[in-house]
Formats: structure tokens, sequence, C-alpha cells
């Protein structure tokens, strides 16, 4: 029997390179929204909108040619999108008036409130050390906040990194009723319908909000080729983000997922240090550590119940794989024995 550990192995790089994607397009939604907050911009609602925008066309546009009835109804897609808006527009908030790696660390808040949802709406189960894993992450993000409540004011009396750090970690909740309601759809539906309805009801909701709450903002925009780029580039790294994300849940989960998304905080650190020439608050080295022990214990639990895994089934007999893959049971130890009895008459 061939091994299947070399297709497992393929597999699990493929999926965390795909997760360094996400990662990657992450950092460049997060470094646009540092430079637009920079430059005296305050539109959120507007810079989700043109991403939402571009997700409707693209994914959209799929949706139409297929032309197949929802497998989800429409308002369920609508309560979903609604909740990932505010989240978005959380987070975009935090950026005027936190830090960008204050911002991309507390995101990770994200992973907790995950694994709790996960747990309760699609009964996903964690190990003991996997909490532990994320427990380590989380007390990492606990010196974030210690840093910045010593750190206000010192640069920049705009800031004011606790309310943003309340904002970014309201909106890690938002993002995972979001995740998790993502995962239900990709891996029980249609990823493709998921994304266009994502964009499609996105862009109505950002739409009307902004409407209301953001035309004043919009006018007060100097829209120079520089801030037509930043908003360009946030829409389209929103677009690839939104699109590997949906790889990433398919092949793992949301916990997987958040998980990737914490070496943002790589990207982030170095766009602070070379492209803002600030000073970093030197917690922000502890907490990078705790968090990398975090992720490690978590990653390694993980992968050795994969490998637990394929290892049984490479050890498998035929008998007991013809059990999971065509009778969808085990079969008898009477039953195996009739066979290899069966088996030992034919030989002789």
């Amino acid at each position: 029997m061939q091994s299947n550990r070399g297709p497992w192995k393929w597999r699990m790089l493929f999926l965390i390179f795909l997760g360094q994607l996400v990662s990657f397009s992450m950092a460049v939604c997060s470094f646009a929204t540092s430079q637009i907050s920079n430059l005296g911009a305050d539109a959120p609602l507007t810079q989700s909108f043109f991403s939402y925008l571009l997700l409707a066309l693209v994914y959209g546009a799929i949706l139409l040619h297929r032309q197949q009835k929802l497998l989800i109804p429409w308002y369920w897609y609508l309560a979903l999108v609604f909740i990932d808006v505010q989240g978005n527009c959380l987070a975009i908030k935090a950026y005027h008036y936190s830090y960008i790696t204050s911002v991309n660390l507390l995101d990770c808040w994200t992973i907790p409130w995950v694994m709790i949802l996960t747990r309760f709406a699609l009964g996903t189960r964690y190990s003991l050390w996997q909490f532990v894993g994320a427990g380590t992450c989380m007390a990492g993000l606990a010196l974030v906040l210690l840093s910045d409540s010593n750190y206000s004011d010192v640069q920049d009396a705009g800031k004011m990194p606790l309310l943003g750090d309340a904002l970014i970690i309201a909106a890690t909740f938002c993002f995972a009723f979001s995740n998790v309601g993502e995962e239900y759809c990709v891996k029980n539906k249609d990823r493709i319908e998921f994304v266009a309805m994502l964009g499609i009801f996105g862009m109505l909701v950002t739409g009307i909000q902004l409407s209301l709450f953001e035309r004043k903002n919009i006018e007060a925009i100097n829209w120079s080729p520089t801030m037509i780029g930043l908003f360009t580039g946030f829409a389209v790294a929103s677009l690839v983000f939104s699109t590997i994300t949906s790889f990433v849940l398919k092949m793992s989960g949301a916990t997987m997922l958040n998980l990737s998304l914490l070496t943002t905080d790589v990207w982030a650190i170095a766009i602070r240090v070379f492209l803002y020439h600030q000073q970093v608050n030197w917690l922000y080295y502890p907490a990078f550590a705790v968090v990398a022990i975090g992720l490690i214990i978590y990653s390694m639990k993980e992968s050795s119940e994969d490998e637990t895994t394929a290892s049984l089934m490479e050890t498998e007999t035929p008998y007991e794989q013809l059990s999971v893959e065509e009778t969808g049971g085990p079969i008898l130890d009477s039953e195996k024995s009739e066979h290899q009895q069966s088996d030992q008459l034919m030989g002789e």
C-alpha cells in the first residue's frame, strides 16, 4: 500500500503557503489604511464600499454566468454581511486612534472568539494543548495593552491607543461571526456563491451607511493620485484576501485562518520601523515572542494529530479501508475473521 504521508505533507505546505498569502494581503490592507488615516481621510465605510464593489464585480459576474439558484437564503447572507461590514468599519476606525502594530496584534483576539463559536455552532472539538496554545497567544496580546497604556501621547498627540484597542477588539468579535459563518458556507454549500454574496450585500450595506453617515467626510477627502492609489490598493488587497481566505476555510477552518494571520505582525512591525520611522515600545518584542510560542504549541498539537491519522491510514488493512470508504461503518470482528478464513482457503 502506498504511503499517504507525502500527499498529506504537500497539502499542509500548500495550506501554509495560502495562509501566508492571506497574511500578506492583510498587511497590505493595514498599510493602505494607516496611510489613508495619516493623510487625514476618515472614511472607513467608503474604503469598505470599494472593496465590496470589486468583489461584487468579479464574483457576481461568475455567479450570474452560472445561472443557478442560491443554496442559502439571501437574508442569511445579508445578516452575515452586515456583521462583517461593522467589523471592517471598526477595524479601519481603530487606525485613527492606535498604531498599526497594536491593531494587527489585537486583531488576534478573533482566535478565542472563533474557537468558542466553532465549538458551539459547528461542533468543532479542541484539545487541551490547543487551548493552551491559544491562551498563550492571548497572554502576548495582554502585553500590547500594557505597552499602549504607557505609550500615550509620547509621539503623536492625536492618538488614543486604548480607544483604538477597544475598537479593534470589538471588531474581532464581528470577524469571528463572519469567519465561522463563512466556514460553514464554503464547506457545506458553495464558495463562489458566498464570496459573491459577500461583495453584493456588502456593497449595498456600506453604500446605504456611507450615504447616511459619511457624505461630509467624503467631500473633505483630497482625492489626489496618492489617495486614489491607496484606496485602489486597499480594494485589490481585500479582493485577494477574501479569495484566498475562502480556500483556507474550505481546506481547514476559521481557527487555522486566524492563526495564519498572526504573521501579519511581522510585516506590521517592519512597516512601522522602516517606513514610519517610529520607535517601537520594548514590550512589543516579548509580546511577539509569547504569541509565537502559543502558535507553535497549537500547531505542534494539530500536526501530531494529523500525523497520527496519516499513520493509521497507512496501517489499515484492506478490510478496514472497505469499512470506511464503501460501507460507511466498521466491519465487525466476526466479519473480518470470515474474510480472513476465506482468503486462507483460497490460498491453500
